[in-house]
């Protein structure tokens, strides 16, 4: 490990000059990166890299699923939660089911229980890649926010029937009431841990004497401790991160000082962009091992089978899309839903593209033992299964990867009036805080408010009659009315968000909050 120290320094680097490449020529660095990571992989003397699928499930996707989880308005997905839901399970089970029995009837050698394991690995498209591609192109928010939302849950949904899977392969057998019981407790328990697990650090933090960085560091230990709890009792990991972040990240005002959110994006920004790029290196780089597994079918007919399951993928996505907005128009007529308005058939078409597979689906192939048992036969097809899974990668990644931006401008997508558009919504915001602002200064610190200039000024500058003045002194008195201010309106931002009726994406709200607390950091840096 430690003579290739310099092998692994060296990608770092070369991964933040490809994505600096794939900014430039707008392509999403995926690509770019999985590429790389198989033209090294063909470089003579290049260490082979071995994935460790526990390297993935226990160092890679916690964190992952936290900082998204974070990043993720919840508004947003509570708003789409029947779609997301649909996307995220039924999807990826119909998804699974379709790839079995293909899988059955194409692929000689492969039982309904591998075709099940295959499509369980199979099944979850990729939230990285789809979010670094629409990085480029312009689509309602809607759309974005349903495919963040299912990238969040699939993974969960996709490794319960994997795991499901395994054991009928393992066993011969499939119990139905046993896997139902067992599928409760893996969505019920990995729920209630996270939440449980992140009451606790949310209670811990917010009643401790910590500092910003143990707040930060504290914040890198929470999805480990979520994840690696609820495995241990064999609920999902996964849900249990989800659930924990959500919960935390719509707290993170309740606990969490000013100096702990400013430090923490900043530091969980800079993770996730290196935990992103290693992991679709690493996709490439394992190309050497996937091939020497091969044996017993021609290198021809394994590419065969996994471009056939690629389009079994496709097309059950993109049927299912459409099947979403059947059943969407009907129930309409029974449930209140998210909105009644028809989405079209454009919406379907960007739904059903945005499949790109990724990591997740490699670490679990990777993750199928050797042998079905201690000292038994071999696990059957497991290399064909790992080899297969790696084309599905590789051509989602390509094929959708690549035309995705150009099929978005071609379909022409409707902008639907969801939310304001960023730059009205910036302004009225503005202006909105802007008169309660001055109304809070009248109403509560009249008297305080004639006596310092510091406040004058501000009182000015908010309407906007000041520019930017030189730095002055100012008392505790008009230092605690003025945090008090910037509570206030931080507190009003948040109430915005809240409203159903106002229409402001959270990421302009979110931009707001941070402005005001790295003003309240400016002003306890004024002494």
């Amino acid at each position: 490990m430690i003579e290739n120290f310099p092998f692994y320094l060296s990608l770092i680097v070369a991964i933040i000059l490809l994505i600096m490449l794939a900014n430039k020529i707008k392509v999403a660095y995926p690509v770019l990166l999985v590429l790389a990571g198989l033209m090294i992989s063909f470089i003579p003397g290049i260490p082979m890299i071995r994935i460790d699928p526990e390297l993935i499930f226990i160092i890679f996707l916690p964190p992952l699923l936290y900082e998204a989880a974070w990043s993720i308005s919840w508004k947003e997905l509570w708003k789409w939660r029947r779609i997301i839901g649909s996307f995220a399970f039924v999807v990826v089970f119909l998804t699974a089911i379709s790839v079995a029995f293909v899988a059955n009837y194409f692929i000689p050698g492969f039982s309904l229980a591998l075709g099940f394991l295959l499509g369980g690995i199979v099944s979850p498209p990729d939230a990285v890649s789809a979010s670094a591609i629409l990085k480029f192109v312009k689509i309602p928010k809607r759309m974005s926010s349903i495919l963040e939302g299912e990238s969040l849950l699939n993974d969960a949904s996709s490794l319960i029937i994997f795991r499901f899977a395994m054991i009928a392969v393992a066993t011969g057998q499939f119990i139905w009431y046993e896997a139902a019981l067992n599928f409760s407790w893996m969505v019920i328990g990995g729920i209630g841990i996270g939440l449980l697990i992140g009451w606790l650090f949310m209670k811990g933090q917010k009643y401790l004497p910590t500092d910003a960085n143990m707040d930060t560091i504290l914040t890198i230990v929470a999805p480990y401790v979520m994840y690696m709890a609820a495995e241990e009792v064999h609920s999902s990991g996964v849900l249990a991160v989800v659930s924990g972040g959500l919960l935390l990240s719509n707290h993170r005002h309740t606990f969490l000082s000013t100096s702990s959110r400013i430090r923490g994006v900043n530091v969980w920004e800079s993770l996730a962009f290196v935990l992103n790029g290693l992991v679709f290196v690493l996709i490439g780089l394992d190309l050497p091992e996937i091939t020497s597994g091969l044996e017993g079918v021609s290198l021809s007919s394994a590419i065969g089978y996994g471009l056939l399951v690629t389009a079994v993928l496709v097309v059950v996505r993109i049927l299912s899309a459409y099947g979403a907005v059947i059943v969407t128009l009907v129930a309409r007529n029974y449930i209140n839903v998210a909105d009644t308005r028809s989405p079209g058939f454009k919406a379907p078409i960007i739904m059903g593209w945005t499949g790109m597979r990724g990591v997740v689906s490699l670490a679990a192939a990777l993750s199928i033992p050797t042998q079905l048992y201690a000292g038994g036969p071999g696990f059957p097809q497991r290399n064909l299964i790992l080899f297969i899974t790696f084309i599905v990668i590789l051509t989602t990644l390509l094929v959708q990867g690549l035309t995705l931006p150009y099929l978005i401008k071609k379909v022409n997508m409707p902008s639907f009036d969801d939310h304001l558009p960023d730059d009205e919504a910036d302004e009225l915001l503005k202006r909105e805080m802007a008169k309660f602002t001055l109304v809070h200064i009248t109403n509560n610190y009249g008297e305080v408010f004639q006596k310092s200039p510091f406040l004058q000024q501000i009182h000015e500058k908010w309407r906007g009659k000041l520019e930017e003045g030189a730095d002055i002194k100012i008392s505790p008195e008009v230092r605690l009315a003025y945090l008090d201010i910037l509570n206030q309106q931080r507190q009003w931002l948040i109430a915005q968000n809240h409203d159903k009726n106002q229409h402001y994406d959270e990421h302009i709200i979110r931009k707001h909050l941070l402005q005001i607390d790295l003003e309240e950091e400016r002003i306890g840096l004024i002494h």
